[in-house]
């Protein structure tokens, strides 16, 4: 009784099992077990007779799973996790699965996680094969802005998400490189490898400049009390990354305000609340008001 409930938990999963049951045969996969089932996504870890303990992948959304899988090709296990089969017209492929696999979350000491993320972070990027395959980071950024100019009821934070887009485009001007990103390299994607070392999973393959991957590291850093200490931490973190990756902290601190406005954006999107005290205080950080 309980397995049958733990499973029609998984609604993504009921649904799509038998496409699983049928790439779990043809790719020898055995002692298949969900660890994460989205309303459109499902993560499974697996045994392979040919490459070990691996994870499948299920998306609904058939971009988002060629996006992933072509970065970690083009990456091909260079501070990615490798990938190994692929149907992707189906949205699904398999990929290595990390060893032990703890999260940089996990971490207790900031000072570490900051060091790992830098040292993963430097001369990681790279120009991908083709670039007009993926969604630029301004894509992003403007999809959203247009989003909530149709939201009469959240006029602020579209005020600020407009703010965000003006700042977007000044830093392009700026940071006009066109790499390949990770997209959402933060303390969860970062997970600890049996080298003692640390490997990236879940890239979502985007394209701009480097300082764009800086952001959604800090916003993990985020706390549910905002207040004076986190503040400080946040300007904190944001230093030290300034100085061990020689980046002006008021552009770091300009990517986390974009980037804050998008995530807080996003929650509209998807019928979520969103908190608007966070967006402001990433402007706090990042030294820029509000016009009209």
């Amino acid at each position: 009784m309980e397995k049958k409930e733990k499973e029609e938990n998984h609604s993504y999963y009921n649904k799509i099992k038998s496409e699983l049951n049928i790439y779990a045969r043809k790719w020898a996969l055995s002692q298949l077990e969900v660890i994460d089932d989205g309303r459109e996504s499902c993560v499974l870890k697996a045994i392979s007779k040919q490459y070990g303990n691996v994870i499948l992948k299920k998306r609904e959304t058939v971009k988002v799973i060629e996006d992933e899988f072509n970065t970690l090709l083009e990456y091909n296990g260079r501070h990615f996790c490798k990938v190994y089969e692929a149907k992707l017209e189906n949205g699904i492929f398999l990929e290595e699965q990390i060893q032990p696999g703890t999260e940089l979350i996990k971490e207790t000491s900031l000072d570490q996680r900051l060091a790992v993320f830098c040292s993963i972070y430097k001369n990681l990027h790279i120009e991908p094969t083709n670039q007009y395959q993926y969604s630029t980071y301004y894509d992003w950024v403007d999809k959203i802005s247009r989003y909530m100019e149709t939201r009469e009821d959240h006029k602020v934070l579209c005020m600020h998400m407009k703010k965000a887009e003006k700042i977007c485009n000044e830093l392009m001007t700026l940071y006009p490189r066109k790499m390949l990103l990770h997209g959402d390299l933060h303390h969860h994607n970062i997970l600890q490898n049996n080298h003692n070392g640390y490997t990236l999973i879940d890239p979502k393959g985007v394209i701009g400049d480097p300082i764009f991957d800086l952001p959604r590291f800090l916003l993990n850093e985020m706390e549910e009390k905002i207040n004076q200490d986190l503040f400080e931490k946040i300007n904190y973190a944001i230093t030290v990354i300034g100085d061990k990756l020689e980046i002006p902290t008021e552009i770091i601190k300009k990517t986390f305000y974009i980037e804050m406005a998008m995530a807080e954006c996003w929650m509209v999107e998807d019928g979520e609340k969103a908190c608007l005290d966070r967006v402001i205080f990433a402007e706090k950080i990042s030294n820029t008001e509000i016009t009209e």
